[in-house]
């Protein structure tokens, strides 16, 4: 199984990545971080990702009453000049990670990222 640091580095290979993070939501920390954070500081950075996916799993507007086990996949914020994915990563215990990964809106593919980001996800979990 890869550990984090491994994780980490393969997604700042994802071409156009600034800077990923594993980010434990239920406590607002970054448990590894790679890159330079779009706030200068990486815990700064997770915990406004935090924030961010509180508002939409405790939201029943985005998620389906119906998947129960994983409601959510990823986040995907637009900006200017940058995207940012939030990859959730669903195991067996009640775990509350997402992977964060800053892409450059100009170098990088969003399709590619987010699909290599959930292979990632998944490599974490199951080895």
């Amino acid at each position: 199984m890869p550990g984090i640091d491994e994780c980490l580095s393969q997604a700042m290979a994802i071409t156009g990545a600034r800077a990923a993070s594993l980010i434990d939501w239920s406590s607002g920390l970054a448990l590894g971080s790679v890159g330079v954070s779009p706030t200068g500081d990486h815990d700064t950075t997770a915990a406004e990702a935090t924030d961010l996916v509180r508002a939409a799993v405790e939201g029943s507007t985005f998620t389906a009453a119906e998947d129960h086990k994983a409601p959510l996949q990823d986040i995907i914020l637009t900006a200017g000049r940058s995207y940012h994915l939030l990859c959730f990563i669903d195991t067996v215990f009640d775990s509350r990670l997402v992977l964060h990964l800053w892409l450059d809106r100009a170098e990088g593919n969003l399709a590619g990222a987010r699909y290599r980001l959930q292979s990632l996800a998944e490599e974490l979990v199951l080895g």
